[in-house]
């Protein structure tokens, strides 16, 4: 190919892909290969922030009781709170480990016994049987492994308290700086503008710091009454069932179902049929109470979103995030709604008002035709 051809066909090929194309194209990727490489800073910086906004009501409390100015009553809280959980864990990690530790490790026996029981023994000789048996001797197989990595025994325990040690200090230096924050986005707004999005900032904040607060107050109690239970039926496992119950009742409606598919059979491997039936009882009075009574009165319309988003947005982030991401996929999604009906209430108010003008009033609706 001559000289000339090439250079033709370059310019042809430049023609086709403009060179600002190409240059957005590279940075694109840039962007995305660097969003890759610190991927766990952006999810320490987002925990960061979801942390500020979780603090922020109980800390403007804080403040209203002790009259303290906004940065010492912030370093109280936080730091307070951080302290706090570091005692609760060194005096009940041990034993909370050890229990879950040992439920784990019994699994293969208990669902050995739930196949020799009278009431399951058509399961003995079912496929989906012994492949649960060996699955469950598979996970107890590693827990130990597991475990040491949980608690940083395999060299990980420098990261694992530097990667805490920055979430700490980034959630209170951004609670500090909150209302500065808030002054900027102000300073950069039109009025009507700034008081728009100073009330959206202010409706996601209500949103997370009560769905956490509300998160945690019902998991204590859903792991205290159903693991209370399981210790008055005489389990063995009682507190290993407790811990279960309350972290999976943080997964918004599929974690306490999930809950109910292990506590349930563990019952029964114990203790027989009628234990294992009042367990699953308590279960679903509980869930009942729980959906009616404490939810709506604890989370209020902070979250006010409907189950099939619930579900969506636990799927959505649960993949992104694996389990953290189904834990604050609730607040998240919750915040997301705000934003986008705050985004679209022109265009809502716009299409109302086209159909009140299409619709005739009710008082004009034709009646029925009279006879002659």
């Amino acid at each position: 190919m001559s000289s000339a051809e090439i250079r033709q066909e370059a310019n042809a090929w430049r023609k086709v892909v403009p060179w600002r194309i190409l240059i957005a194209a590279a940075v694109v990727v840039a962007l995305a290969a660097a969003v890759v490489s610190i991927k766990d800073m952006l999810l320490v910086v987002f925990l960061g922030i979801f942390g500020a906004l979780v603090f922020e009501i109980p800390l403007r409390w804080f403040i209203r009781k002790t009259g303290l100015g906004r940065g010492l009553s912030a370093t109280i809280l936080v730091l307070g709170t951080a302290v706090a959980v570091t005692v609760l864990a060194l005096v009940l990690l041990v034993p909370m480990v050890g229990a879950l530790r040992d439920f784990l490790k019994a699994l293969p026996d208990l669902v050995a016994q739930l196949r020799d029981s009278g009431e399951l023994a058509w399961l003995g000789d079912s496929g989906a049987a012994e492949n649960v048996q060996q699955g469950s001797a598979n996970l107890a197989n590693t827990i130990p492994d597991a475990i040491d990595a949980l608690l940083g025994l395999a060299g990980s325990a420098f990261s694992v308290g530097l990667t805490i040690f920055t979430l700490i200090f980034l959630t209170l230096f951004l609670l500090i700086d909150m209302d500065r924050l808030r002054g900027a986005l102000r300073s950069v707004l039109m009025p009507d503008d700034a008081e728009r999005w100073l009330d959206v900032w202010e409706r996601v904040t209500e949103t997370v710091s009560r769905w956490a607060i509300g998160a945690a107050t019902i998991a204590v109690i859903a792991g205290t009454v159903q693991g209370g239970t399981a210790a008055l039926l005489g389990s063995s496992y009682a507190l290993a069932l407790g811990i279960i119950a309350g972290l999976l009742d943080l997964i918004p409606n599929l974690g306490a179902t999930i809950a109910g598919f292990i506590l349930v059979p563990t019952i029964l491997a114990e203790e027989g049929l009628t234990d294992a039936v009042i367990m699953l009882v308590v279960i679903l009075v509980y869930q009942q109470l729980e959906n009616n009574i404490l939810s709506p009165t604890i989370y209020g319309k902070a979250v006010n979103i409907s189950a099939f988003f619930v579900i969506l947005g636990v799927t959505l982030f649960g993949a992104l995030l694996g389990v953290l991401g189904a834990l604050v996929a609730v607040p998240v999604t919750a915040s997301l709604q705000i934003v986008v009906q705050e985004v679209t209430k022109a265009r809502r108010a716009t299409v109302a008002a086209a159909r009140a003008r299409l619709e005739p009033p009710p008082g004009d609706a034709p009646g029925p035709a009279s006879a002659s």
